[in-house]
């Protein structure tokens, strides 16, 4: 499900706006029937499983989203 989801959200936007959401099932069934509607290319068939992957990966309980810092972050970077 995952190349599934990877293929159907990321053609536009990037997959950290789905990895920093922490939904509940109800709430993915819902972004996913929102995102279908406004053209995400989801099979039929493949709703239910994709709504599942999110709600796995991606919910309430789930350790919240960190994002990785980039080269020139961190305590030891200053403006110059």
């Amino acid at each position: 499900m995952q190349e599934k989801a990877t293929a159907a959200c990321t053609s536009c936007h990037e997959a950290r706006i789905i990895v920093q959401q922490r939904l509940s099932k109800a709430a993915w069934g819902k972004e996913v029937d929102k995102m279908t509607k406004w053209g995400a290319e989801v099979d039929a068939n493949d709703r239910d499983a994709l709504i599942d992957y999110f709600s796995a990966n991606f919910s309430p309980d789930q350790p919240a989203y960190v994002a990785p810092m980039s080269a020139g972050q961190g305590q030891n970077s200053r403006a110059h």
